[in-house]
């Protein structure tokens, strides 16, 4: 048997049909190949779900994956992936998130977790290093994500919680699983996955640490980690201090925040919303997840109640993406997103995309600009699937301007809500959302660091040229942190050569800066190749016509067919979106071309 180190060597598997779990050991090969998190998730969905399975049927998997650097003493380790085929995109679907699920999943004992069948009425399920147990849960049905994780963890030590809120019940396909109340595992749907399964929630107990291959290599390694991310001046002072929220500022002031639904610039909403206002008027304290120094969550207080949040992609998709410029109000509509179990991005997008519609005549009733109370009522309608316009907007915003005939007012790739980056100003972050392999995202390549940080270091964001290359740098390192799993804050400070030195000293399997981004360039192409075998192309690497067609205040568009055209020929894919046969031999990926 093999001696692990930063694993723990085995999979646990929950068939909700059956009420049955087993376990089994991990496949070094897998572990080598594909790390965990992100990669481990994405290998065995590949294997496990069947082609063009539905992504609410039984069949279909939900797979939760440390990785390796999880639990362990790694700043910003306590991260963990949910893999899944999207129900809202139709594409490979991962999901990251903090807090301490990931670390109490392998303290119990477990690398990854596979919940396949459905229950036949609301469950939850604990979990521990004894095993799995099913709990009714008939209790807590419709119950907000607050009460739902409160009785869930009540009177118990050393446990976590993911839990769904009635909008995953009712299988909205914004559903998002909430982490402990407080963090989310957030795009894509996959808190409707949760709710066709009819689980309420997962609580997982354990308190083991992953033991470590070279200890005293390790702590070495953590002195020079940590005072590398304490020198750097992002993740020293302004994360710590302003939380994500500092990005109002830094891009509404570039003309890099869009409003409106990316009609209008986001430059006048900055004062009403930024960082610096959260933290003066609304925050209690700050909050971090597992072993993180930065400690970016905030805590927060309105006259309505207490919670956490709102991120830079909350503050800009319910606030100025809506014409809000009340921070107080955007404080409001976050928390109530996170009660219903909501991603707070898509909800914007959609409901941003509803507004339009209505300004054009096409929506009789629904959210107003810049009214508060009518977002309130357009978001408890979606959460609730209520009336024809709850119905609609359940499915995010293309299957809503779809069934207008507008699909050009939807602000969307492969069908996931654009986030509050507008690549107008950042030509390799538009090339970013159409080559992201979960949709439109800016965490799967960001280019923030290069074209507005200056991180690793700074280039013009309005130039075309060398953004493909820099892009496929950050989707593969993006992807081996994810798979490691860390926290890609950190990367703002530290660079692969840091993260391969950690895998290696906590593992013992040696590996180096450029090995790492090969394993991440590997795990990038199974994605794809996964998406690829459900029926996506090159015609799906698109952006919105608006982003083609209408310039920003700068008179900017994106020019993406040139960098499409690099992006592709570097990828060593043809014409089609696909990764040719040479690709996939490099990669060590051949057994599974027959597959697409």
């Amino acid at each position: 048997m093999t001696e692990w180190h930063g694993y723990c060597g085995r999979v646990l598997y929950v068939d909700l049909s059956e009420q049955t779990y087993h376990v089994e050991e991990l496949d070094v090969a897998l572990a080598r190949d594909f790390i965990g998190g992100r990669g481990l998730g994405a290998r065995l969905l590949f294997d496990l779900a069947p082609p063009d399975v539905a992504p609410l049927s039984p069949e279909a998997p939900l797979i939760f994956a440390t990785g390796p650097l999880t639990g362990t003493k790694a700043p910003t380790s306590g991260r963990f992936s949910l893999t899944g085929k999207s129900p809202l995109t139709g594409t490979v679907l991962d999901t990251n998130c903090g807090g301490a699920f990931g670390a109490r999943l392998k303290g119990a004992g477990y690398d990854a977790l596979v919940v396949t069948g459905a229950s036949s009425s609301l469950s939850t399920l604990e979990i521990d290093a004894e095993g799995v147990r099913f709990v009714a849960a008939d209790a807590l049905a419709g119950a907000e994500v607050s009460r739902a994780t409160t009785a869930l963890l009540e009177g118990r030590t050393g446990v976590s919680a993911a839990v769904i809120g009635s909008a995953g019940e009712r299988e909205v396909l914004l559903a998002t699983i909430m982490v402990d109340n407080r963090r989310a595992l957030g795009r894509g749907g996959m808190g409707a996955v949760m709710g066709s399964k009819k689980i309420k929630g997962i609580v997982v107990s354990g308190l083991t640490r992953p033991s470590v291959a070279h200890p005293e290599d390790l702590e070495f390694f953590l002195y020079e980690v940590k005072k590398t991310l304490s020198a750097n001046p992002i993740t020293s002072t302004a994360l710590p201090r302003f939380g994500t929220a500092m990005l109002v500022g830094v891009l509404g002031k570039r003309g890099l925040m869009p409003a409106m639904n990316y009609r209008e610039p986001g430059g006048a909403f900055v004062d009403g919303l930024s960082g610096e206002r959260l933290a003066d008027e609304f925050l209690v304290k700050r909050a971090g997840c597992w072993g993180c120094p930065i400690v970016c969550g905030r805590q927060t207080r309105t006259a309505k109640g207490e919670g956490h949040g709102p991120e830079y992609e909350t503050i800009w998709a319910l606030g100025a993406n809506l014409g809000i410029d009340s921070l107080e109000a955007v404080v409001d509509l976050n928390y109530l997103c996170n009660e219903l179990g909501l991603d707070t991005i898509s909800v914007g997008g959609t409901i941003a995309a509803a507004i339009e519609l209505a300004e054009e005549g096409l929506l009789a009733e629904g959210p107003r600009r810049g009214d508060s109370a009518s977002v309130a009522d357009a978001i408890r309608a979606l959460g609730a699937r209520k009336g024809e316009f709850g119905e609609a907007a359940a499915s995010g915003a293309r299957a809503l301007c779809a069934s207008f005939a507008r699909p050009d007012i939807a602000m969307e790739v492969k069908g996931l809500e654009l986030p509050a980056y507008d690549p107008r100003g950042m030509q390799g972050q538009g090339l970013g959302y159409a080559t992201s392999n979960r949709g439109g995202c800016h965490l799967r390549g960001n280019m923030l660091g290069f074209e507005v940080l200056g991180t690793p270091k700074l280039v013009d964001p309005a130039a075309t040229g060398g953004k493909a290359g820099l892009l496929i740098v950050a989707q593969h390192l993006g992807a081996a942190l994810d798979s490691l799993s860390l926290c890609k804050f950190s990367s703002f400070a530290l660079s692969e050569e840091h993260y391969a030195r950690l895998f290696s000293a906590v593992t013992g399997f040696e590996m180096g800066g450029q090995e790492l981004l090969g394993t991440g360039e590997r795990i990038w192409n199974l994605e794809r190749l996964y998406n690829n075998r459900e029926g996506f192309t090159a015609a799906d690497d698109r952006l919105p016509t608006r982003l083609l067609e209408d310039a920003n205040a700068a008179g900017q568009v994106v020019d993406l067919a040139p960098m499409l055209e690099e992006y592709y020929r570097f990828r060593g894919w043809n014409g089609s979106g696909v990764p040719r046969s040479a690709k996939l031999e490099q990669l060590g990926l051949s057994e599974l071309a027959g597959a697409v």
